[in-house]
């Protein structure tokens, strides 16, 4: 049951390609923003859609395998576990940025062009 603890699934649209790096210490790294969308009806009636933004990493095999069939727009399932980062920006205030860390994926689907 420890898998479940930090755990977080994910269908969306890739915001944009893949960066695939190798690091100097021979990791290899890709990261890409996803887009998932969800419908409400507002006060009015009328249907609203709201974007989310999500931050992904991946590392190694997933890393390269992600940069190889991975491109904007296409419509992907991610399961993974939120990771937390605390940093000191330039003006010396302290920042905070959430990624979710990408284990496993599936593509499924290319975006329908009109």
């Amino acid at each position: 049951m420890n898998t479940i603890r930090n755990s977080v699934s994910l269908i969306g649209q890739l915001g944009m390609d893949p960066e695939f790096k190798t690091l100097e210490s021979g990791k290899q790294v890709t990261k890409f923003s996803l887009a998932t969308n969800e419908w409400y009806r507002d006060k009015n009636g009328e249907k609203v859609e709201q974007t989310q933004w999500h931050n992904i990493v991946a590392w190694d095999k997933t890393a390269e395998m992600m940069n190889k069939l991975l491109k904007k727009g296409e419509k992907v399932a991610i399961r993974g576990s939120l990771d937390y980062r605390k940093f000191e920006g330039k003006d010396g205030a302290t920042k905070y940025y959430t990624q979710i860390v990408a284990n496993e994926f599936e593509l499924l689907g290319k975006k329908e062009v009109a």
